[in-house]
Protein backbone atom coordinates (compact mmCIF):
# COMPACT_ATOMS: atom_id res chain seq x y z
CA UNK A 1 0.00 0.00 0.00
CA UNK A 2 1.42 3.44 -0.50
CA UNK A 3 2.84 5.27 2.21
CA UNK A 4 1.03 8.80 1.23
CA UNK A 5 -2.42 6.94 1.82
CA UNK A 6 -1.75 6.31 5.09
CA UNK A 7 -0.11 9.74 5.76
CA UNK A 8 -3.57 11.00 4.48
CA UNK A 9 -5.73 8.90 6.88
CA UNK A 10 -3.78 9.51 9.97
CA UNK A 11 -4.75 8.39 13.15
CA UNK A 12 -7.56 6.55 11.46
CA UNK A 13 -5.09 4.89 9.23
CA UNK A 14 -5.11 1.38 11.34
CA UNK A 15 -8.43 2.09 11.65
CA UNK A 16 -9.85 2.11 8.29
CA UNK A 17 -7.00 0.15 6.52
CA UNK A 18 -7.05 -2.95 8.34
CA UNK A 19 -10.94 -3.31 9.43
CA UNK A 20 -12.63 -6.98 8.51
CA UNK A 21 -15.85 -6.51 7.87
CA UNK A 22 -18.13 -9.04 10.46
CA UNK A 23 -21.69 -7.93 9.43
CA UNK A 24 -21.95 -8.67 5.20
CA UNK A 25 -19.53 -10.68 4.54
CA UNK A 26 -17.55 -9.44 0.97
CA UNK A 27 -18.33 -13.19 -0.65
CA UNK A 28 -22.14 -12.34 -0.64
CA UNK A 29 -21.44 -8.74 -2.66
CA UNK A 30 -20.85 -8.25 -6.58
CA UNK A 31 -17.91 -6.48 -6.11
CA UNK A 32 -16.25 -3.85 -8.97
CA UNK A 33 -14.02 -5.59 -11.30
CA UNK A 34 -13.36 -5.85 -15.09
CA UNK A 35 -16.06 -8.40 -15.78
CA UNK A 36 -18.58 -6.59 -13.76
CA UNK A 37 -20.97 -6.00 -16.57
CA UNK A 38 -20.66 -9.19 -17.90
CA UNK A 39 -20.63 -10.22 -14.39
CA UNK A 40 -23.97 -8.44 -13.40
CA UNK A 41 -25.74 -6.65 -15.85
CA UNK A 42 -25.76 -8.98 -18.77
CA UNK A 43 -28.35 -10.51 -16.56
CA UNK A 44 -30.47 -7.99 -16.13
CA UNK A 45 -33.10 -6.54 -18.13
CA UNK A 46 -30.92 -4.23 -19.85
CA UNK A 47 -30.56 -3.56 -23.78
CA UNK A 48 -27.60 -4.16 -25.47
CA UNK A 49 -27.11 0.07 -26.02
CA UNK A 50 -27.66 0.20 -22.15
CA UNK A 51 -24.76 -2.40 -21.92
CA UNK A 52 -22.72 -0.51 -24.67
CA UNK A 53 -23.06 2.77 -22.30
CA UNK A 54 -22.52 1.45 -19.18
CA UNK A 55 -19.35 -0.22 -20.74
CA UNK A 56 -18.19 3.72 -21.67
CA UNK A 57 -18.91 4.58 -18.32
CA UNK A 58 -16.31 1.89 -17.29
CA UNK A 59 -14.00 1.90 -20.59
CA UNK A 60 -12.79 5.91 -19.93
CA UNK A 61 -10.36 7.77 -17.92
CA UNK A 62 -7.34 6.54 -15.52
CA UNK A 63 -9.65 3.40 -13.90
CA UNK A 64 -11.04 2.31 -17.53
CA UNK A 65 -11.17 -1.45 -16.96
CA UNK A 66 -11.54 -1.78 -13.05
CA UNK A 67 -14.69 -1.76 -12.80
CA UNK A 68 -14.45 1.67 -10.55
CA UNK A 69 -15.66 5.06 -11.38
CA UNK A 70 -14.49 8.75 -10.77
CA UNK A 71 -17.25 11.04 -12.00
CA UNK A 72 -16.98 14.79 -11.80
CA UNK A 73 -20.47 16.29 -11.27
CA UNK A 74 -20.53 20.04 -11.54
CA UNK A 75 -24.63 20.90 -11.22
CA UNK A 76 -23.88 23.24 -8.22
CA UNK A 77 -24.67 26.06 -10.67
CA UNK A 78 -28.19 25.63 -10.17
CA UNK A 79 -28.58 23.54 -6.72
CA UNK A 80 -25.69 26.08 -4.80
CA UNK A 81 -26.37 28.67 -7.09
CA UNK A 82 -23.54 29.70 -9.72
CA UNK A 83 -21.82 32.65 -7.51
CA UNK A 84 -21.67 30.71 -4.49
CA UNK A 85 -20.05 27.95 -6.08
CA UNK A 86 -17.85 29.82 -8.94
CA UNK A 87 -16.84 32.57 -6.34
CA UNK A 88 -13.62 30.85 -5.41
CA UNK A 89 -12.17 29.99 -8.94
CA UNK A 90 -14.64 32.09 -11.48
CA UNK A 91 -13.45 30.19 -14.25
CA UNK A 92 -15.99 27.71 -14.00
CA UNK A 93 -18.17 30.00 -15.06
CA UNK A 94 -17.29 28.65 -18.25
CA UNK A 95 -18.59 25.20 -19.30
CA UNK A 96 -15.91 24.36 -21.39
CA UNK A 97 -12.88 24.68 -18.11
CA UNK A 98 -15.92 21.94 -16.56
CA UNK A 99 -15.37 19.50 -19.24
CA UNK A 100 -11.82 19.93 -19.14
CA UNK A 101 -11.43 19.65 -15.90
CA UNK A 102 -12.73 16.15 -16.17
CA UNK A 103 -10.86 14.87 -19.07
CA UNK A 104 -7.59 16.51 -17.60
CA UNK A 105 -8.48 15.20 -14.19
CA UNK A 106 -8.97 11.42 -15.69
CA UNK A 107 -12.45 10.64 -14.47
CA UNK A 108 -14.77 8.26 -16.25
CA UNK A 109 -17.09 10.64 -16.78
CA UNK A 110 -18.59 13.96 -16.18
CA UNK A 111 -21.83 15.18 -14.64
CA UNK A 112 -23.47 18.45 -15.92
CA UNK A 113 -26.83 20.29 -16.64
CA UNK A 114 -28.51 21.03 -20.04
CA UNK A 115 -26.95 23.97 -20.40
CA UNK A 116 -23.36 22.88 -19.64
CA UNK A 117 -22.82 20.13 -21.47
CA UNK A 118 -24.94 20.99 -24.61
CA UNK A 119 -23.16 24.06 -25.28
CA UNK A 120 -19.95 22.37 -25.73
CA UNK A 121 -21.28 18.93 -27.07
CA UNK A 122 -20.41 18.87 -30.40
CA UNK A 123 -16.44 19.73 -28.98
CA UNK A 124 -16.86 17.00 -26.30
CA UNK A 125 -19.40 14.49 -26.26
CA UNK A 126 -16.68 12.02 -28.17
CA UNK A 127 -13.74 12.91 -25.88
CA UNK A 128 -15.37 11.86 -22.26
CA UNK A 129 -19.05 10.56 -22.01
CA UNK A 130 -21.59 13.14 -20.53
CA UNK A 131 -23.94 12.49 -17.46
CA UNK A 132 -26.95 14.95 -18.44
CA UNK A 133 -28.60 15.87 -15.14
CA UNK A 134 -31.81 16.21 -15.92
CA UNK A 135 -33.65 17.39 -12.41
CA UNK A 136 -32.47 20.04 -9.68
CA UNK A 137 -33.34 22.26 -7.40
CA UNK A 138 -33.15 26.10 -7.42
CA UNK A 139 -32.58 28.49 -5.14
CA UNK A 140 -34.27 31.47 -6.66
CA UNK A 141 -37.27 31.02 -5.35
CA UNK A 142 -38.05 33.02 -2.14
CA UNK A 143 -38.81 31.67 0.11
CA UNK A 144 -36.11 28.72 -0.59
CA UNK A 145 -37.78 25.87 -1.31
CA UNK A 146 -36.97 21.94 -1.81
CA UNK A 147 -38.02 20.39 -4.73
CA UNK A 148 -36.71 18.77 -7.42
CA UNK A 149 -37.70 19.80 -10.98
CA UNK A 150 -37.66 18.70 -14.02
CA UNK A 151 -35.20 21.00 -16.91
CA UNK A 152 -35.29 19.62 -19.80
CA UNK A 153 -36.52 16.46 -21.93
CA UNK A 154 -34.45 13.05 -21.93
CA UNK A 155 -34.54 12.90 -25.60
CA UNK A 156 -32.48 16.03 -25.32
CA UNK A 157 -29.30 14.39 -23.64
CA UNK A 158 -29.47 11.27 -26.01
CA UNK A 159 -29.51 14.24 -28.86
CA UNK A 160 -26.35 15.44 -27.28
CA UNK A 161 -24.73 11.85 -27.33
CA UNK A 162 -25.16 11.37 -23.48
CA UNK A 163 -23.70 8.06 -21.99
CA UNK A 164 -26.44 8.43 -19.21
CA UNK A 165 -28.73 10.50 -17.10
CA UNK A 166 -28.82 11.56 -13.97
CA UNK A 167 -31.65 12.83 -11.72
CA UNK A 168 -32.02 13.30 -7.80
CA UNK A 169 -35.04 12.18 -5.77
CA UNK A 170 -35.15 13.98 -1.94
CA UNK A 171 -36.56 10.88 -0.01
CA UNK A 172 -38.62 11.73 2.91
CA UNK A 173 -39.34 15.03 1.63
CA UNK A 174 -43.10 16.47 0.85
CA UNK A 175 -42.50 16.19 -2.70
CA UNK A 176 -40.83 12.46 -2.89
CA UNK A 177 -43.63 10.92 -3.96
CA UNK A 178 -43.99 13.31 -7.25
CA UNK A 179 -40.40 13.23 -8.27
CA UNK A 180 -40.67 9.09 -7.31
CA UNK A 181 -42.82 8.78 -10.50
CA UNK A 182 -41.37 11.75 -12.60
CA UNK A 183 -37.81 10.26 -12.18
CA UNK A 184 -38.54 6.21 -12.56
CA UNK A 185 -40.24 7.57 -15.66
CA UNK A 186 -37.57 9.23 -16.95
CA UNK A 187 -35.61 6.25 -16.12
CA UNK A 188 -37.22 4.32 -18.39
CA UNK A 189 -37.41 6.45 -21.16
CA UNK A 190 -33.35 6.91 -21.02
CA UNK A 191 -32.77 2.92 -21.10
CA UNK A 192 -35.58 2.54 -23.99
CA UNK A 193 -33.29 4.73 -26.24
CA UNK A 194 -30.01 3.27 -24.94
CA UNK A 195 -28.63 5.31 -21.74
CA UNK A 196 -27.49 4.45 -18.59
CA UNK A 197 -28.83 5.73 -15.28
CA UNK A 198 -28.01 7.66 -12.27
CA UNK A 199 -29.71 8.65 -9.29
CA UNK A 200 -28.57 11.43 -6.39
CA UNK A 201 -30.45 9.31 -3.62
CA UNK A 202 -30.95 12.14 -0.67
CA UNK A 203 -33.06 12.69 1.91
CA UNK A 204 -34.74 15.94 2.77
CA UNK A 205 -36.48 16.37 6.07
CA UNK A 206 -36.56 18.66 8.82
CA UNK A 207 -37.77 15.64 10.97
CA UNK A 208 -34.72 14.04 10.18
CA UNK A 209 -32.43 16.63 12.08
CA UNK A 210 -32.99 15.27 15.68
CA UNK A 211 -29.97 15.04 18.47
CA UNK A 212 -27.94 14.23 14.94
CA UNK A 213 -28.52 14.87 11.35
CA UNK A 214 -29.90 11.63 10.15
CA UNK A 215 -29.58 12.42 6.73
CA UNK A 216 -27.01 10.61 6.72
CA UNK A 217 -28.02 7.55 9.05
CA UNK A 218 -26.63 4.70 7.65
CA UNK A 219 -30.54 2.80 7.64
CA UNK A 220 -32.04 5.73 6.26
CA UNK A 221 -29.81 6.19 3.20
CA UNK A 222 -29.89 2.57 2.84
CA UNK A 223 -33.82 2.59 2.42
CA UNK A 224 -33.25 6.00 -0.28
CA UNK A 225 -30.86 3.59 -2.11
CA UNK A 226 -33.22 0.91 -2.05
CA UNK A 227 -36.14 2.70 -3.72
CA UNK A 228 -33.29 4.00 -5.71
CA UNK A 229 -32.19 0.52 -7.28
CA UNK A 230 -35.94 -0.06 -7.26
CA UNK A 231 -36.59 2.54 -9.97
CA UNK A 232 -33.99 1.28 -12.14
CA UNK A 233 -30.73 3.14 -11.03
CA UNK A 234 -27.84 1.91 -12.54
CA UNK A 235 -25.61 3.05 -10.36
CA UNK A 236 -26.98 5.24 -6.91
CA UNK A 237 -24.78 8.60 -5.60
CA UNK A 238 -25.10 8.44 -1.89
CA UNK A 239 -23.45 10.56 0.90
CA UNK A 240 -21.33 8.22 2.89
CA UNK A 241 -22.98 7.38 6.37
CA UNK A 242 -22.09 9.26 9.35
CA UNK A 243 -24.25 7.52 12.01
CA UNK A 244 -26.69 5.29 12.11
CA UNK A 245 -30.36 5.04 14.04
CA UNK A 246 -32.66 7.26 12.33
CA UNK A 247 -35.38 4.95 12.22
CA UNK A 248 -35.15 4.97 15.83
CA UNK A 249 -34.91 8.42 16.56
CA UNK A 250 -37.64 9.08 14.67
CA UNK A 251 -39.95 6.49 16.17
CA UNK A 252 -40.66 8.63 19.52
CA UNK A 253 -43.12 10.25 21.37
CA UNK A 254 -45.99 8.28 20.17
CA UNK A 255 -44.72 8.84 16.22
CA UNK A 256 -44.75 5.40 14.17
CA UNK A 257 -42.35 5.80 11.32
CA UNK A 258 -41.35 3.65 8.34
CA UNK A 259 -40.37 0.22 9.74
CA UNK A 260 -37.06 -1.06 11.43
CA UNK A 261 -35.64 -4.42 12.65
CA UNK A 262 -33.45 -4.67 15.44
CA UNK A 263 -30.99 -6.97 13.60
CA UNK A 264 -30.55 -3.97 11.55
CA UNK A 265 -28.15 -2.48 14.23
CA UNK A 266 -26.89 -5.38 15.92
CA UNK A 267 -26.36 -7.78 12.98
CA UNK A 268 -25.82 -5.97 9.82
CA UNK A 269 -23.86 -2.90 10.64
CA UNK A 270 -21.66 -1.44 13.40
CA UNK A 271 -20.12 1.92 14.06
CA UNK A 272 -17.92 1.41 12.09
CA UNK A 273 -17.73 3.73 8.79
CA UNK A 274 -17.47 0.73 6.63
CA UNK A 275 -19.78 -1.10 8.15
CA UNK A 276 -22.37 1.73 7.70
CA UNK A 277 -21.45 2.27 3.93
CA UNK A 278 -21.43 -1.84 3.65
CA UNK A 279 -25.44 -1.57 5.03
CA UNK A 280 -25.36 0.87 2.49
CA UNK A 281 -23.94 -1.29 -0.69
CA UNK A 282 -26.58 -4.46 0.41
CA UNK A 283 -29.49 -1.98 -0.14
CA UNK A 284 -27.86 -1.82 -3.51
CA UNK A 285 -28.80 -5.57 -4.76
CA UNK A 286 -25.66 -6.48 -2.94
CA UNK A 287 -23.83 -4.33 -5.18
CA UNK A 288 -25.46 -5.26 -8.62
CA UNK A 289 -25.97 -1.46 -8.68
CA UNK A 290 -22.57 0.09 -8.03
CA UNK A 291 -22.39 2.29 -5.12
CA UNK A 292 -20.73 5.91 -5.79
CA UNK A 293 -20.24 8.20 -2.68
CA UNK A 294 -20.19 11.94 -2.78
CA UNK A 295 -17.04 13.73 -1.99
CA UNK A 296 -19.01 16.81 -0.02
CA UNK A 297 -18.46 20.33 0.20
CA UNK A 298 -14.82 21.81 0.22
CA UNK A 299 -13.22 22.69 2.86
CA UNK A 300 -9.66 22.86 5.13
CA UNK A 301 -8.56 19.16 4.71
CA UNK A 302 -10.18 18.13 1.27
CA UNK A 303 -7.23 15.81 -0.31
CA UNK A 304 -7.26 13.50 3.19
CA UNK A 305 -11.25 13.93 3.24
CA UNK A 306 -11.46 12.58 0.05
CA UNK A 307 -8.93 9.72 -0.16
CA UNK A 308 -10.78 8.96 3.26
CA UNK A 309 -13.70 8.67 1.46
CA UNK A 310 -12.63 6.81 -1.25
CA UNK A 311 -10.90 4.15 1.07
CA UNK A 312 -14.31 3.70 3.07
CA UNK A 313 -16.55 3.41 -0.33
CA UNK A 314 -13.71 0.94 -2.16
CA UNK A 315 -13.26 -1.27 1.42
CA UNK A 316 -17.06 -1.63 1.77
CA UNK A 317 -17.55 -2.42 -1.48
CA UNK A 318 -18.59 0.49 -3.19
CA UNK A 319 -17.86 1.13 -6.73
CA UNK A 320 -15.98 4.52 -6.81
CA UNK A 321 -16.64 8.79 -6.11
CA UNK A 322 -18.35 11.53 -7.28
CA UNK A 323 -16.12 14.40 -6.00
CA UNK A 324 -17.07 17.82 -7.15
CA UNK A 325 -16.83 20.76 -4.83
CA UNK A 326 -13.59 19.66 -3.29
CA UNK A 327 -12.10 19.66 -7.42
CA UNK A 328 -13.46 22.32 -8.77
CA UNK A 329 -13.34 25.54 -6.15
CA UNK A 330 -9.34 25.44 -6.95
CA UNK A 331 -6.81 26.35 -9.22
CA UNK A 332 -7.49 23.42 -12.00
CA UNK A 333 -3.96 21.89 -11.65
CA UNK A 334 -4.96 21.24 -8.05
CA UNK A 335 -8.02 20.02 -9.11
CA UNK A 336 -6.33 18.06 -11.09
CA UNK A 337 -4.19 16.34 -8.67
CA UNK A 338 -7.19 15.92 -6.32
CA UNK A 339 -9.44 13.62 -8.52
CA UNK A 340 -6.08 11.37 -9.57
CA UNK A 341 -5.38 10.75 -5.71
CA UNK A 342 -8.72 9.76 -5.53
CA UNK A 343 -8.14 7.62 -8.45
CA UNK A 344 -4.85 5.97 -6.60
CA UNK A 345 -6.88 5.02 -3.67
CA UNK A 346 -8.88 2.77 -6.35
CA UNK A 347 -6.00 1.44 -8.35
CA UNK A 348 -3.94 1.01 -5.41
CA UNK A 349 -4.19 -3.24 -5.00
CA UNK A 350 -2.80 -3.05 -1.12
CA UNK A 351 -6.65 -0.99 -0.44
CA UNK A 352 -8.78 -4.13 -0.40
CA UNK A 353 -12.18 -5.08 0.09
CA UNK A 354 -12.74 -5.58 3.97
Amino acid sequence: MSNWICDLLGTDGEKLLTHRCGTIAKERLSLPGPDFIDRVFTLSDRSPRVLGNLARLAGHGRLAGTGYMSILPVDQGIEHSAGASFAPNPEYFDPENIVRLAIEGGCNAVASTFGVLGICARKFAHKIPFIVKINHNELLTYPNKFEQIMFGEVERAYDMGAAAVGATVYFGSQDSGHEIIEVAEAFSHAHELGMATVLWCYLRNKEFKKDKDYHVSADLTGQANHLGVTMQADVIKQKLPENNGGYKALNVGGVSYGKYDERMYTQLTTDHPIDLTRYQVANCYMGRCGLINSGGASGKHDLADAVRTAVINKRAGGMGLISGRKAFQRPMKDGVELLNKIQDVYLDPGVTVA
